[in-house]
């Protein structure tokens, strides 16, 4: 009896590729209308990059994607791009491009595994029920040919889970461990209950910077879905412009991407939106998946003090609070979360390096930043806000 084979193809776009047979193994679980857990590796927001021109011609950000089929049917796919540099990943590797092109190698292009412009961990080898191992190895197998048929110097797959972390360190990827601020909800009924865990001095520190934010002449309104209107977006996108050209020099989304989003992912979407004299001055944009609430961009016309902790990081807790999610993740970087209730996790990556030298150079960098990492992590959880014994809650 022969037994069949996983075949591996390269696509120029996701729009190659049926939506169906994407979201089958990247979302399984939203069959029926259910909200996906992760809405990042969905059709359609990896789509939205695409047909928006955020990523393709000219972004440095080629798509790639690239699927395995076993007896005619997808069985996992996973959102692999070709990149010309080094931005928009959050898992910084500047310093890796700079050593090899000053030995006389040529870093780029790269392939990258990720969700561009997206620093949320979430499965990255996405497969169909029943086809986890297989899926999950035809198509690391698979991109590792890619790279090296193509004498592509590194591969990186950021931001991926723990358990695909350690499945790839098993195999001789490279682990590589970072850090950001997550805010877990164990059960909390309402804002309040999340306070009283906190210490005294904490606790009055957010009450007086939620006061403190109210006091900008203005009103603060949480949208999602049909609720969000084309001059909201108007808004947002001169906020999400500045912050962008601040930032990163160009933004790196375009405003044609809010547009698809709206029409196709609205219900995914929480806008929070400081407004005064009925014109909107600051918002945060966030997105719903079924267990986390992912804080993404920021900006504002106008500065007020506290106003970017309000709309940023409380009022993500009240929604998560109010709709039951486990968690609030508030995006890259910023140990200023801590305070705040946003403890330290870690997050994970895996690298696939070519040149044999190289790897080794790398690989000792990594082990030496894993233990950085570690150290840093239990040290800022030592200072975290939450109260250590029983007392009185102000």
């Amino acid at each position: 009896m022969r037994e069949a084979q996983v075949e591996i193809n390269v696509h120029q776009s996701i729009l190659e590729i049926a939506p169906g047979d994407w979201d089958a193994c990247a979302c399984p679980q939203s069959t029926g209308g259910a909200r996906a857990v992760d809405p990042f590796t969905t059709h359609r927001f990896l789509s939205a990059l695409e047909k928006s021109g955020s990523v393709g011609a000219g972004t440095g950000w080629s798509p790639r994607p690239i699927t395995a089929t076993l007896d005619g049917q997808i069985i996992a796919v996973a959102p692999l791009y070709a990149k010309g540099h080094s931005q928009g990943e959050y898992v910084f590797d500047h310093s890796w491009a700079n050593a090899y092109e000053n030995a006389g190698g040529r870093y780029y292009p790269k392939l990258q595994i990720a969700v561009p412009f997206t620093p949320a961990t979430g499965r990255r080898f996405l497969t169909r029920p029943g086809h986890d191992t297989t899926g999950q190895a035809a198509l690391v197998q698979g991109a590792i040919q890619l790279a090296a048929n193509n004498e592509i110097s590194t591969l990186h797959i950021t931001f991926c889970t723990p358990d695909e972390a350690a499945a790839g360190t098993q195999i001789g990827l490279l682990h590589r461990t970072g850090q950001q601020f997550h805010w877990e909800n164990p059960g909390y009924q309402n804002f309040d209950d999340f306070l009283a865990q906190l210490s005294s001095r904490k606790r009055k520190n957010i009450r007086r910077e939620r006061a403190g934010a109210s006091g900008f002449g203005g009103t603060i309104t949480s949208l999602t879905g049909d609720q969000i209107e084309p001059h909201h977006w108007d808004a947002f996108w001169e906020f999400y412009q500045s912050t962008g050209a601040r930032k990163w020099g160009t933004p790196y989304l375009t405003r044609s991407f809010f547009d698809i989003v709206q029409a196709k992912m609205r219900d995914n979407v929480l806008l929070v939106l400081a407004e005064r004299d009925g014109k909107p001055i600051a918002g945060a944009l966030n997105f719903i998946g079924r267990d986390t609430l992912y804080g993404r961009y920021w900006g504002c016309s106008e500065h007020h003090p506290n106003l970017h902790f309000e709309l940023c990081y409380y009022r993500a807790i009240d929604f998560a609070i109010a709709h039951g999610l486990k968690r609030v993740e508030a995006g890259a970087q910023g140990d200023h979360k801590l305070a705040r209730g946003y403890m330290p996790v870690t997050t994970h990556s895996l690298h696939w390096v070519g040149d044999p030298g190289f790897r080794s150079a790398v690989e000792q960098f990594l082990d030496a930043e894993r233990g950085a990492v570690d150290e840093e992590n239990e040290i800022l959880t030592s200072y975290g806000p939450f109260r250590r014994g029983p007392g009185p809650a102000d």
